[in-house]
């Protein structure tokens, strides 16, 4: 009784709250390092670790297989358990990644550290927006989840500004001109932007311990007294006992229609059950058509659309800077707004802003397309016998080019153009990015075969389950497209810019916050860690399929059309916001499964006036 009074005491529940948002926002930063900690870290790893190209791309890619395996068994071990073991149990695994790789001299303890931070960031996606949703209050839970996804963004934004300052580091050791002492830099440099992030992961180890277990899983498993207790650690006791016994009223609504139904209540529900369906199929839609928006290739290929769109290369870049910290600030409006208007109403303003911003973006790009020309037949005479293709792009190679395809000067040569060549090996197709005619200093078009097929049967299953690895090692070079595409003016650079800026800017605030929320909440107690697995393992099929045909369609029907396909997607994600998904705002978990299958518990028409944020009367 004494533990219970404590813990429904004002000050013990703010300090047990923030302690909650704390460690479940540490662990949405140790997502965000997962995802972006290798772009600052691959040029010295590339430049010092002698692994060749192949090793490298497996390297980068083992964190999306880690985390792809990791996802499918997050629920299984998350419902067998517990949700507060298995954040431990991912925590433990980032922070054991981090030595690893910092101090592996080889190929294998390399690559199975990133496998155990890709591991680690499956887990993480899985069990901490699930924990969050089972553990937080109806009124704290929007706000809650959507610091996760806040603290992810920062994650992204903190990988940049650690490899930011070693990149300063590396070039004011370059003007010594030194070559061992630059070559040891470098590789001092990986290593330490991986042990930057080790304290993170330490904090969200040590933090998970103090954390209770998910009331809800504790409920599920029997232990009804432990799920109370659960409950008081954040919330009055008056608001415990109303949602304990929401949960034995949605229990035994379950069980007596289980045995009418099969006449006998112990049999277990499967996933694919009629009251099950609508909300998981609900929550794979939104978490499919999140990536649809195309959000990933956005972000990764962001300073070269901005080239692309007409915009110098320090243009772009400062482009992409203010694009990367709107994300993170719209992210805090999104955290600040989703419990206050509601996460149905903010998906269906931001899904229809990102319409308008791709379709306008789509708009752009087609004015400058139109006047695009297919060089493929005279770059393909350009071949060596060896299957590679070296060109340095200029104004003077742009002019010669065009003369051999006959397109003389209609692509206004006045103006600067860029080439994108399409090519591919075999099945494998694969794009160069756009090289500007005007760029000095710029490296020269490189195609060969070493860079351009899959290393391994993993990776070419993941890049094209249907092509055949072993005959795209013997194939010509083809090349499919050569574009060469007249670059609109700085104006129209900048309009594009302003329209992407935009896109981050409803994306940030609406899906990007919303999105956790509507995995965790949607689906009822039995499913939802399954559920959530799946969905989530669709959300990343989805970026996977996208990340791997991004550059090649770009290339074959120009930004154009690929903005168009993302803002159709949108317009799915729209609909589905705003005339399916049910509000979710300041209800409990137990309410939200009632809205799907038909019944109420009874209490709650009698004591939803009792349950109201803390400082309420």
């Amino acid at each position: 009784m004494d533990v219970q009074t404590m813990h429904t005491s004002p000050a013990a529940l703010r300090r047990y709250n923030v302690m909650l948002l704390l460690v479940a926002g540490l662990g949405g930063l140790l997502y965000g390092v997962d995802v972006g900690i290798i772009a600052g870290a691959l040029p010295y790893l590339e430049a010092t670790s002698g692994l060749n190209a192949g090793q490298i791309s497996i390297i980068v890619a083992a964190v999306l297989l880690g985390s792809v395996i990791a996802t499918l068994f997050a629920g299984l071990l998350a419902d067998l358990m517990g949700r507060k073991p298995l954040m431990i149990i991912s925590g433990v695994l980032f922070v054991t990644s981090i030595p690893m790789i910092a101090l592996s001299h080889g190929y294998t303890p390399l690559l199975l550290g990133r496998l155990l931070q890709g591991i680690s960031a499956g887990f993480i996606g899985v069990v901490v927006p699930l924990y969050l949703a089972e553990c937080l209050t109806p009124q704290s839970r929007g706000r809650g989840t959507a610091i996760f996804q806040w603290l992810l963004t920062l994650g992204i934004a903190v990988s940049a500004a650690i490899a930011m300052y070693f990149s300063i580091r590396v070039a004011a050791v370059a003007k010594l001109h030194n070559p061992a002492e630059l070559f040891a830099f470098k590789d001092m440099a990986w290593r330490s932007i991986f042990w930057t992030t080790l304290l993170p992961g330490l904090l969200f180890v040590i933090g998970s311990f103090f954390l209770a277990e998910s009331p809800r899983w504790l409920f599920k498993k029997g232990r009804h007294a432990a799920a109370r207790v659960a409950l008081l650690k954040s919330r009055r006791s008056d608001q415990a006992d109303i949602e304990l016994a929401e949960m034995q009223a949605v229990a035994q609504a379950e069980k007596s229609k289980t045995a009418q139904a099969n006449g006998t209540p112990t049999k277990r529900e499967s996933l694919l059950h009629r009251r099950y369906v609508l909300p998981f199929i609900l929550a794979c839609i939104i978490l499919a058509c999140n990536q649809a928006t195309g959000i990933n290739s956005i972000i990764a290929y962001n300073a070269t659309i901005l080239i692309q769109a007409g915009l110098s290369d320090v243009q772009a870049h400062w482009g992409y800077l203010i694009f990367t910290t709107l994300n993170f600030l719209m992210t805090i409006a999104g955290v600040l707004l989703v419990d206050r208007i509601g996460r149905k109403k903010l998906l269906s303003i931001g899904s229809a802003g990102i319409i308008v911003s791709l379709a306008c973006t789509a708009l752009l790009f087609q004015h400058a397309q139109r006047h695009r020309r297919d060089c493929a037949a005279a770059l393909s005479a350009m071949i060596t016998p060896h299957q590679s293709l070296t060109l340095s792009f200029n104004s003077a190679m742009a002019a010669k080019l065009l003369h051999r395809a006959n397109a003389g000067g209609r692509t206004g040569l006045a103006h600067p153009v860029t080439l994108t060549v399409i090519y591919s090996y075999g099945d494998f197709n694969s794009a160069t990015n756009a090289v500007r005619s005007d760029s000095s200093g710029a490296k020269p078009i490189h195609i060969a075969r070493s860079g351009s097929i899959p290393a391994n049967g993993v990776i070419a299953f993941f890049s094209n389950p249907f092509a055949s690895l072993s005959a795209a090692r013997k194939a010509p070079l083809k090349i499919d497209h050569a574009w060469i595409t007249p670059i609109p003016s700085e104006f129209m650079g900048d309009l594009t810019a302003f329209t992407l800026l935009m896109f981050i800017a409803f994306y940030a605030a609406g899906p990007g916050v919303c999105v956790w929320l509507a995995l965790s909440e949607l689906m009822p107690t039995r499913i939802r860690s399954s559920g959530m697995s799946i969905a989530l393992l669709i959300n990343q099929s989805v970026s996977t399929i996208i990340a791997a045909v991004f550059l090649p369609t770009v290339g074959k029907y120009g930004y154009a059309t690929v903005f168009f396909v993302f803002a159709g997607c949108t317009v799915i994600y729209f609909l589905t916001a705003t005339f399916l998904l049910p509000e979710t705002k300041n209800k409990t978990l137990e309410e939200i499964a009632t809205i799907f299958s038909g019944t109420r518990p009874s209490l709650r028409e009698t004591t939803s006036e009792h349950v109201r944020p803390e400082g309420h009367k």
